[in-house]
């Protein structure tokens, strides 16, 4: 089974219609289907809940929140023992420290990042990544 990691970007473009969001949720129906899975990092949830709360208020936010549990995105804890290999993916690919959970959550299960942040390109080709446009 495939399994996709989505940045706070990518779940951000298909929460706010941008012109990637058709391509997070195809994949969303793919899930939704059984033929992959879908992971997210409780720091990268946490982001998104971050800009709602921002541009919206916290009565929205919650709301935006309650629609986005209803989708099928399994959250991923931040354990300690993900926050030392997250700390290690900054360290080593110079990324800000939310988005290195993304990273090792791909390093971890093999996954692909789908993603529209290009300070993803810093990795290589460490990992499959779907590029979405910002």
């Amino acid at each position: 089974m495939k399994t996709y990691v989505l940045d706070a970007s990518a779940l951000l473009a298909f929460l706010e219609k941008k012109p990637s969001a058709p391509r997070v949720n195809e994949l969303l129906k793919d899930t939704m289907r059984g033929r992959s899975q879908i992971l997210m990092s409780a720091v990268n949830y946490g982001e998104v809940y971050g800009k709602a709360l921002r541009e919206y208020g916290q009565e929205q936010a919650a709301g935006v929140m309650g629609m986005v549990s209803s989708l099928p995105i399994t959250l991923v804890d931040a354990t300690s023992v993900r926050a030392l290999l997250a700390a290690g993916v900054k360290v080593k690919y110079k990324l800000y420290y939310a988005d290195s959970f993304a990273a090792a959550l791909c390093f971890e299960h093999k996954a692909t990042l789908v993603t529209s942040d290009s300070d993803f390109r810093r990795l290589g080709h460490s990992f499959p990544v779907i590029w979405l446009k910002p």
